[in-house]
């Protein structure tokens, strides 16, 4: 090959590889020597509005703070291994992370949004292949190539003209003038960081539904405790009574009164020990733990557990702390992302495609150089015009998906902001409501033996001192609730302010 030749297919290359062979039907009516202008309203058809997203809640909580709490740090960001305190909890939450099949769910789903990232990633880099092939044509002897066959083949020439062999590289490009690729890959960058903070927020939704199950299985244990205290107060009531009978100072009636009331609450206890069983079978099913032992745990200390107040901060340090607005907030940038790239496909498309290789009609001649070598390059830019249509059936779908993300995104902030104020007043409501019953059980208490003497010496009648154990009873089982409703209004502020995921 002579040093002019190699001038010109160099020039050749460089002229296509940057200027492109224009191939678009829009240009077939356009004089060749005439440039093209395009109209703003034809290569922007339609005005979209993009919606921005709102802080539509107050910069600050209006409940008031304890002296102590003024100036501390949000409550959510305080891990979960130190808010709570029971080592059995903190063991069981461990054991849940490494095992609940949920949260194992969505860590798989990160994988598949990094792997997805990767190949938007590798979309825009050029497309290098290695490509063996062979062909074999047989023209019809009417036309140029079957003349030129034949008469290759009566003089002896070659064999089998018709036969071809093929071997090398080749290159395909889309230039990613208009960012459309890049952003595509920016958008699944996005969305799997929202990935990310699902499950941060399962992590949070997790540990907060084990606290919650685990305290309210150690409510149940205290529960169960206080129907066999009141078993044992109605069972000497019942005895007592019976004896009574037999001395001629009661009757059948009020025999059977406190007999049934002893059968009730035997009653109760066996629905509790139920629902023990189907509380640790629960903690079992969300930890992964496939056994028969009991669920560790020191249920005598449940009415000692301190409730103290916590810090909520304001309402920005949401965006910080909680995983469900980090998650909407990262699904609005992927679909701003997306429609960027949508509406690039309007836009020219360049192209840039090459190869070179080896070719011959006999395998002894496909590495001769330079006779067997082969080379070309095209370069394409095509701009869509039947199919604009559907393109821009495609924007207006973006469009709506990224006006739906931020809507999203408003209303779980706007969840977030109520949660924590229910929250807050919930913790308040139910610390006082547990004051005022706990009192209520202290004077039952003192009641019964009251009751029992005023009845011994005939200065009140059986129907008092069952009313009494019946009361008792029932305020000792509302305590509990409202120690546990109690205890749960902290977890709740606790997950409501971002908490559990660190």
């Amino acid at each position: 090959m002579s040093g002019i030749d190699r001038k010109k297919i160099v020039s050749l290359l460089t002229l296509i590889a940057f200027m492109g062979a224009v191939q678009a039907p829009v240009f077939a009516k356009q004089s060749w020597f005439h440039p093209i202008v395009f109209s703003k309203s034809w290569r922007h058809p339609l005005q979209l509005l993009e919606k921005k997203q709102t802080f539509n809640v107050p910069k600050k909580y209006d409940t008031p703070l304890s002296p102590q709490l003024q100036g501390s740090v949000s409550a959510a960001t305080i891990s979960w291994r130190t808010f709570f305190s029971d080592p059995n909890l903190v063991a069981l939450i461990e054991t849940a992370l490494a095992n609940n099949q949920e949260f194992n769910i969505a860590v798989q789903d990160i994988e598949i949004a990094a792997n997805e990232v990767k190949e938007k990633q590798a979309e825009y880099l050029p497309k290098v292949g290695l490509g063996f092939g062979g062909s074999y044509i047989r023209p019809s002897e009417n036309t140029p190539e079957g003349v030129l066959d034949k008469i290759i083949e009566e003089r002896n020439i070659v064999r089998n003209p018709d036969f071809n062999l093929n071997l090398g590289p080749s290159l395909s490009w889309e230039v990613d003038v208009w960012k459309r690729l890049r952003n595509a890959k920016e958008a699944a960058r996005m969305r799997m960081m929202a990935q990310y903070e699902v499950r941060n927020f399962l992590i949070s939704r997790l540990v907060s539904e084990i606290a919650r199950n685990y305290y309210e299985l150690m409510a149940l244990d205290t529960s169960l405790k206080i129907l066999d205290q009141n078993i044992s107060i109605q069972e000497a009531a019942f005895l007592k009574m019976q004896a009574l009978k037999q001395y001629a100072k009661s009757n059948q009636l009020a025999v059977n009164r406190f007999e049934a009331q002893l059968l009730g609450t035997k009653s109760q206890r066996f629905e509790t020990s139920q629902r023990i069983v189907e509380k640790e079978n629960r903690l079992k099913f969300l930890s992964g733990i496939y056994n028969e032992a009991p669920i560790v745990r020191q249920s005598e200390q449940f009415m000692a557990i301190p409730v103290d107040e916590l810090q909520t901060g304001v309402p920005i340090q949401l965006l910080q702390n909680r995983a469900d607005i980090r998650q909407a907030e990262a699904a609005i940038k992927a679909a701003k992302l997306d429609l960027k790239s949508v509406k690039a496909q309007l836009l020219p498309n360049v192209t840039i495609k090459a190869g070179a290789g080896f070719a011959g009609f006999d395998p002894q001649l496909l590495f001769q150089a330079p006779q067997s070598l082969f080379y070309n390059a095209i370069g394409d830019i095509m701009v869509p015009l039947i199919n604009r249509k559907a393109i821009i059936a495609r924007i207006q779908i973006a469009d709506v998906r990224q006006t739906q993300a931020v809507l999203a995104y408003e209303q779980t902030l706007l969840n977030a902001y109520t949660d924590v104020l229910n929250q807050v007043s919930n913790i308040k409501n139910m610390q006082q409501a547990f004051d005022k019953k706990h009192r209520e059980v202290v004077l039952l208490e003192q009641s019964i033996p009251i009751a029992n003497s005023l009845f011994k010496y005939a200065r009140a009648n059986y129907i008092e001192v069952l009313l009494v154990q019946e009361e008792k009873l029932n305020a000792e089982t509302e305590q509990v609730e409202v120690k546990m409703k109690l205890v749960g209004s902290r977890i709740d502020l606790y997950r409501a302010l971002g908490g559990g995921w660190r």
